[in-house]
């Protein structure tokens, strides 16, 4: 027995410091089963010269195309996509983000990247689709359907960009003053970019911890030309909205520090057919802080639109 209690002691020594010591594979174990768990796997495309990683279940009734916002990836989406195991769930990496290939010499504009999604949306053979995105990821999703009509079903706007909110965000003021708040200055400046994301931070372990920032900085470049890249047009989306013919939902998280929630007004102004959903004390990423809530609003919209 008392042998067996040393190699027991041993074994639990043993787990504990590689989950400290090696955190990059323990991330990526701990990722793998979310997404198994979703029922997402892991897949890859070439597109142009890119190459472009994206998550898909096992195809559904209608599919679902998602997409993640600036500085983000793919895995932002996992939590919520759990909720949607009727529907076939797609979700790139952006070229220049996650697993997607990351050239410095390529150009990361709106009119480039919905460009690629077409692409990749072919490549798929998905000729008709539901589109949501969060931030970023929201307006390209509006980008899209305004410039491919006929391909959208629906258009999920979660907290997302593309207008200008009647009120600036914390996020914008700052913005102002040439600052950009959104990349990590080093490994203590976590707290401060989760401060300005949620409300009530979802808990993330340490090896998720160590592998988010250790990305962060490593991309902080790439990110930076991708900002200087989608700047010019920002505000594109707002005298584009009435081009959309799909329905919208207009979902946003209340105390949203990025884009305010005064942005909502914007898009009720220039969508042809919209429902909005405010989600009450909810920062800027709805999917990550209050995936069931928001998966829930999602799905009676769709229900909705089959209706």
């Amino acid at each position: 027995m008392k042998k067996l209690l040393i190699v027991l002691l041993a074994l639990i020594v043993a787990a504990v410091g590689g989950y400290y010591a090696f955190p990059e594979k323990v991330a990526g174990f701990l990722i793998s089963q979310a997404r198994g768990k979703a029922g997402l796997s892991k897949k890859a495309i070439k597109i142009g010269d890119h190459n472009m990683v994206y998550l898909e279940s096992k195809a559904g009734q209608e599919t679902i195309l998602l997409l993640h916002g600036y500085s983000a990836n793919k895995d932002n989406w996992i939590r919520f996509a759990a909720y949607l195991k009727d529907y076939h769930v797609v979700i790139p990496d952006l070229p220049g983000h996650g697993e997607s290939s990351k050239l410095v010499s390529s150009q990361y504009t709106l009119s480039n990247q919905i460009e690629r999604l077409h692409q990749f949306a072919g490549e798929l053979k998905i000729a008709k689709f539901h589109i949501a995105g969060n931030s970023m990821g929201g307006w390209f999703a509006g980008a899209y359907a305004a410039r491919y009509p006929a391909e959208v079903l629906s258009v999920g706007l979660v907290n997302a960009a593309g207008v200008q909110s009647l009120q600036l965000s914390e996020v914008m003021r700052m913005g102002q003053k040439g600052e950009n708040p959104l990349l990590l200055k080093d490994e203590n400046d976590l707290s401060r970019l989760m401060s300005l994301i949620f409300v009530q931070p979802p808990f993330m372990p340490y090896p998720i911890k160590k592998w988010f920032v250790r990305e962060a900085l490593a991309n902080q470049n790439l990110n930076q030309k991708i900002m200087g890249d989608i700047t010019p047009d920002i505000f594109s989306l707002e005298k584009d909205l009435p081009k959309i013919a799909a329905p919208a939902l207009i979902l946003w998280g209340d105390k949203d520090k990025i884009i305010d929630v005064s942005s909502v007004p914007v898009f009720e102004k220039g969508l042809k057919r919209y429902k909005t959903v405010i989600i009450n004390d909810c920062g800027h990423a709805p999917m990550l802080e209050k995936p069931q809530e928001t998966a829930n609003a999602y799905l009676a919209f769709l229900k909705s639109v089959k209706n």
